[in-house]
């Protein structure tokens, strides 16, 4: 007798920001200038000792945080790295690579400067905690990606 599991597939968390610049800009800004944006103050592993994050920008290359003695942890690793239109990387922070979920971040043009599209998905890694975990990170992109993210592409414009 075979048994057939069905996995349940908890929906991605999407969020998209229009910003008044070019697709070029608006992915330089996000993988280039990620300390520029991201809330270390309330968003890091390192707390108060967490001085920068950034992005290697290549296939296995690393996102990470670094803390004021030189030590780097890991946030993830490159997946896609298709300047300027699209990047994917896993996210594990504080968790192990099994239950690294992947975000993909698009970016297109439009007539008044570029949609940006993140898209958080692989919930289901987490287990019993998943849906838990997904709803944090809905109001957490919300205010990351959105407000901090879409605030700093603005104050280029």
């Amino acid at each position: 007798m075979t048994q057939q599991r069905a996995e349940q597939t908890i929906a991605p968390v999407k969020k998209v920001v229009t910003v008044g610049q070019s697709v070029e800009d608006a992915f330089r800004i996000f993988t280039d200038q990620i300390g520029s944006w991201w809330p270390l103050d309330s968003h890091s592993m390192g707390g108060e000792n967490a001085v920068s994050c950034g992005m290697d920008g290549a296939v296995g290359g690393h996102v990470f945080e670094e803390l004021a003695d030189g030590t780097r942890l890991n946030w993830g690793e490159v997946l896609t790295w298709d300047p300027p239109n699209r990047l994917a990387f896993t996210w594990q922070l504080n968790r192990t690579p099994e239950e690294a979920q992947i975000i993909e971040v698009t970016f297109a043009a439009t007539e008044s400067g570029t949609r940006v599209e993140l898209t958080h998905s692989g919930w289901e890694r987490l287990g019993a905690q998943a849906a838990e975990v997904r709803a944090g990170y809905d109001s957490g992109w919300e205010f990351v990606f959105v407000e901090r993210y879409g605030g700093r592409v603005a104050e280029e414009a």
